[in-house]
């Protein structure tokens, strides 16, 4: 442990022993869910402090933009117009995530990739029975 390191640990117990944390809001109550389940665990660190700095990584932007799509897909008839230009929509974001290393990441570890193809597959072929 550095001297940094200890030196901030002291501030830390001489001011949690003057009681300074036991007021805050939100104490003895559980932490929120967390908002970065989705993100493979050695990037949460760093996508939380540049979260917080008020950025969001591309990748985070289009899995969020990419969930946007799905839903609207899932509300849609599945032979409308609307339908196949948002599964269009989909495949393109998915295919944007997919050409970045951190945005295959994303989709590899949390299965999405997957799921997305089989809502995607589905809706074709509730079109195409359509017809």
């Amino acid at each position: 442990m550095s001297l940094l390191d200890r030196l901030a640990d002291a501030h830390i117990e001489s001011a949690a022993q003057r009681g300074e944390f036991d007021d805050l809001p939100g104490a003895g109550k559980p932490l929120p869910a967390d908002d970065a389940a989705h993100v493979p665990e050695h990037l949460r660190a760093g996508y939380r402090l540049l979260k917080n700095a008020g950025y969001v990584p591309p990748e985070i932007e289009s899995r969020r933009e990419l969930r946007e799509v799905e839903d609207l897909l899932a509300r849609t008839l599945p032979e409308s117009d609307e339908a196949r230009q948002l599964t269009r929509r989909a495949r393109w974001i998915e295919l944007r995530l997919a050409q970045s290393p951190r945005g295959r990441a994303l989709l590899r570890e949390s299965g999405y990739s997957n799921r997305v193809r089989k809502r995607l597959a589905a809706s074709r072929s509730h079109s195409n029975s359509g017809r």
